[in-house]
């Protein structure tokens, strides 16, 4: 299930019927009259944005205001920490500082990837889950389990770890090249 979808579904549910209205008077200028009359629910004016691509789940800005406007700091917080904990997904123009090494790990790393990702913590279950999405591309599941263990650790992601934990499965030189 998308994060920002999760997030999106529980403002919808927070929201009072006049912050609603006010959203939807907000809304205005950028969708027409007809289609805000019909709207219901936050969930049908966040659906509305979404397809007319006013927010994403990397572009948050249009609705940070939004709930600015009707003092909502609570939900802005909220998507704030969305935001800071890297569910949004870092625009592809802008490298995320941890894509090098896991570009190198990736490149470096073969059938072992199951013991690298033990040692940075990482359980059977979320294993077995991201070998099942990827039967028969080894690549994609070293991929995704480094990814899934970024957004697990968050902020305490740190090459680092990744450089001790080649290191504890013996792989040096792989280690050797993540700090270069």
């Amino acid at each position: 299930m998308d994060p920002f979808l999760t997030l999106l579904h529980s403002f919808s549910s927070s929201l009072s019927d006049s912050e609603l209205s006010s959203l939807k008077f907000l809304c205005r200028g950028k969708i027409g009259k007809r289609k805000l009359e019909s709207v219901q629910s936050g969930g049908e004016l966040f659906s509305i944005l979404l397809e007319q691509q006013l927010i994403a789940s990397d572009q948050v800005s249009f609705l940070e205001g939004l709930l600015e406007s009707v003092k909502r700091e609570d939900l802005v917080s909220q998507l704030k920490q969305f935001v800071e904990e890297g569910e949004v997904n870092a625009p592809d123009d802008q490298p995320d500082v941890h894509e090098k090494p896991i570009e190198v790990i990736c490149e470096n790393v073969g059938r072992d990837w199951k013991m690298l990702m033990r040692k940075l913590g990482m359980s059977e279950v979320k294993m077995d889950r991201i070998m099942a999405a990827n039967p028969f591309n080894l690549h994609e599941q070293l991929v995704q389990s480094l990814r899934e263990w970024q957004k697990w650790k968050g902020k305490d992601a740190k090459v680092t770890d990744l450089i001790k934990a080649l290191r504890g499965c013996n792989m040096n030189l792989v280690a050797d090249r993540v700090e270069q």
